[in-house]
């Protein structure tokens, strides 16, 4: 495969893949590995749609691109050549949407980051006094006991949440026999 994608070879490619996997499902075997060709044409498809105008500027396009790929591995098996023989378009859908959603996290995380730096500066702001010097008082007081709670009622959370995830997954082997 060239450093462009031909769909027609790109739609051989996945049905013979789809071949070597039902003989190997047939067989009782382990799926084999995607073919290097399939893997260069999702890498294609993805960093020429990291390129487009509405993607071009974002700062984390490898993570994008990344994104992208692996939901191509993990949906493969989901292309249907009997009802499409266009593969391109498929894949290029799963990787828009992969792209979206990972510009949704980074965006809340930099809501969260941007958010911690704003409480920062009012932390500052109310722990100086006039000239500058740090003043204690009980608004202070307030917020860091709020703050000692929160974590520690979040840290038992997901200490219980562990505890029953592990609880859960004991039970179940000594059920199976």
């Amino acid at each position: 495969m060239a450093d462009y994608l031909n769909n027609k070879e790109f739609y051989k490619l996945l049905i013979d893949y789809r071949k070597v996997c039902d003989e190997a499902a047939a067989a009782g075997e382990d799926i084999p590995r995607i073919p290097e060709d399939i893997g260069k044409a999702f890498y294609l498809i993805a960093t020429n749609t990291a390129n487009r105008g509405n993607f071009i500027g974002y700062t984390y396009k490898d993570e994008m691109i990344s994104d992208g790929i692996e939901n191509c591995l993990l949906y493969i098996d989901n292309f249907n050549p009997e009802k499409s023989s266009n593969p391109f378009a498929y894949f290029t859908q799963i990787i828009y949407y992969a792209f979206i959603r990972r510009i949704q996290k980074e965006k809340k995380q930099t809501y969260v980051k941007y958010k911690s730096l704003e409480n920062q500066e009012l932390i500052d702001e109310i722990m100086q006094g006039p000239n500058g010097t740090p003043v204690k008082n009980n608004f202070m007081e307030f917020i860091q006991s709020n703050m000692d709670d929160f974590l520690s009622d979040f840290e038992e959370t997901q200490r219980k949440k562990k505890e029953k995830a592990k609880e859960k997954r004991n039970s179940k082997e000594t059920e199976t026999p």
